[in-house]
């Protein structure tokens, strides 16, 4: 793991780059803007990278950068990092993540091998491959119920797809709180409701709403996580009455809780998996790309989300032990810590 510092006096530059492997001949991540963006939380999420490239067997390490600027001060400090990180674009391929939109970057394109459809389509073929997850460890979503935890725009395109399989969305929550209906919110008035007010959109739902935590407790088959990493952790966990922990961002189920639900019997899909759905737009090299695209994503995932989903260990730990026999295919090591936080 390396961190290469992206910092201009001149320009006001404050940013980095972090990559798994100092030698893979491509690394691949997000870049996220924020006030102050820690180091040690993109070396994570570069390892996450890592372990989904791993999953989907091609030899590209994990990568994660970010861009610490105040909101006043963004334009400049994006213009300066792709600037100076222009002579590593074609080795480390960056997509936008929290802070940016992927305009923002479009300079980055330029150098970038993949088709560019995997980088339009991303978005929808991510949400393709979490659906699709889903949808396998539940034995179907017709009738199932389900709760979603850091609830946002892509949290509406979540609750759309699963709506249209016939699942029920039973809880929500947001930055503001999280909001119940034992028969589920009709999705009128989710998208409704969050285009004209966003996070307090639980207050606008004609229940009471209660604190954002909440949402962990509700009575639903499946609780999809994924607002930040670790945000479902040993406080939450205890609370669980889910079977099924969906994750829809990298580590967002801490170490400690993952050990909790070990012991309950409650299944935590594996993240790096599950969101893995935007390689069926990147094929393997030889590979041709293929015609529906949506439906790839759902079969790249679910194939491989089948191998580990009844091991004994969980298919967590399991989707890591698969991940690192690749790894050591073409790997003399395994990088030291699993993406898990």
């Amino acid at each position: 793991m390396s961190t290469r510092k992206l910092n201009s006096a001149e320009s006001g530059l404050d940013a980095f780059v972090v990559t798994d492997f100092d030698d893979a001949p491509m690394s691949c991540g997000i870049v996220r803007l924020a006030p102050k963006l820690l180091v040690d939380g993109a070396t994570w999420l570069a390892r996450s990278q890592t372990y989904q490239f791993a999953s989907f067997e091609r030899q590209v390490g994990g990568a994660s950068a970010g861009i610490n600027a105040p909101a006043d001060a963004r334009a400049e400090a994006i213009a300066a990092f792709i600037e100076a990180f222009t002579p590593d674009a074609g080795s480390v391929l960056l997509d936008a993540g929290k802070g940016l939109g992927a305009g923002e970057i479009s300079a980055l394109r330029a150098a970038d091998p993949r088709p560019e459809i995997a980088i339009d389509r991303a978005v929808e073929l991510r949400q393709a491959g979490i659906v699709a997850a889903a949808e396998l460890a539940l034995g179907g979503l017709d009738g199932r119920t389900v709760a979603i935890e850091g609830f946002d725009a892509a949290g509406l395109q979540l609750a759309t797809a699963l709506i249209g399989r016939g699942a029920h969305v039973v809880a929500i929550s947001t930055a503001t709180g999280s909001a119940f209906s034992a028969a589920g919110f009709d999705l009128g008035s989710l998208t409704d409701g969050f285009a004209a007010h966003r996070a307090d959109l639980v207050n606008e739902l004609g229940v009471d709403a209660k604190p954002g935590w909440a949402v962990f407790g509700v009575q639903a088959d499946a609780l999809f996580v994924g607002s930040k990493t670790g945000a479902l952790d040993h406080n939450g966990a205890p609370h669980v009455k889910a079977g099924v922990i969906v994750p829809y961002a990298p580590m967002p189920v801490s170490a400690k809780a993952l050990a909790m639900f070990a012991r309950a019997g409650t299944v935590v899909l594996p993240d790096f998996i599950v969101t893995g759905g935007a390689l069926a737009a990147w094929p393997a090299e030889g590979a041709s790309a293929p015609g529906d695209l949506a439906a790839a994503a759902a079969e790249l995932v679910t194939s491989a989300l089948g191998e580990v989903l009844g091991a004994e260990q969980g298919p967590l730990l399991a989707g890591c032990a698969r991940a690192e026999s690749f790894l050591l295919t073409w790997r003399t090591e395994l990088p030291f810590g699993r993406p898990i936080a």
